[in-house]
């Protein structure tokens, strides 16, 4: 795997599964409260769908499909950055560990995004 100067996989569909490995180890640090069981389903349903749908957008049949699938990623980066939002924790640790996951939703997003403008 090919790595640039910030340890971040150049390969998006590398980077997605990271991304989805990464979230699912933030969640078993978590408390066990109502809502955090809660959230943290949404949230690993959503950081998943970002890479099984980039994935599937390297098998489009079509350009149109191939955006749509690009924006589902995109749209389930969101989704995973307002669930991690909402997440209760205890101390820094957790403050970092959320951080780094929220500030990797919102990087997707933008080179999702990126994927979208140049398609047009």
């Amino acid at each position: 795997m090919t790595e640039n100067v910030n340890s971040k996989p150049y390969d998006l569909a590398d980077r997605t599964f990271l991304f989805t490995t990464q979230v699912v180890a933030f969640t078993k640090t978590l408390p066990r409260t109502i809502s955090n069981v809660e959230f943290v389903k949404q949230l690993i349903r959503s950081a998943g769908s970002v890479g099984a749908n980039y994935i599937e957008a390297n098998e489009a049949l079509s350009k149109k499909d191939f955006t749509m699938r690009i924006k589902i990623c995109r749209k389930e980066s969101k989704e995973s950055h307002y669930w991690l939002r909402l997440l209760e924790g205890n101390g820094a640790e957790f403050d970092l560990g959320r951080d780094a996951l929220a500030k990797e939703t919102i990087e997707l997003m933008k080179i999702f995004n990126a994927i979208i403008e140049k398609s047009k």
